[in-house]
């Protein structure tokens, strides 16, 4: 039950990203620590944005597992 609740979660979570990306197509740059991306268009910016969340995230449960006692 907990994949498909996961699984219904991220496929909301997907239309509406891609609703947004495609009624928004603004141009937008990245300001961090003084330095300036190029300028991309929002959709692009959200799903390296995803992409990038999803890759820590992964990375965050898999070292909680390791770190975890055996039992």
């Amino acid at each position: 039950m907990q994949q498909l609740f996961l699984a219904l979660i991220l496929a909301l979570w997907g239309r509406g990203s891609a609703s947004v990306a495609v009624q928004n197509a603004t141009p937008v740059a990245i300001e961090f620590l003084g330095l300036r991306s190029v300028e991309l268009p929002v959709g692009v910016v959200l799903s390296f944005g995803v992409a990038g969340g999803l890759v820590v995230t992964a990375l965050l449960i898999t070292l909680a597992r390791h770190r975890r006692p055996q039992r």
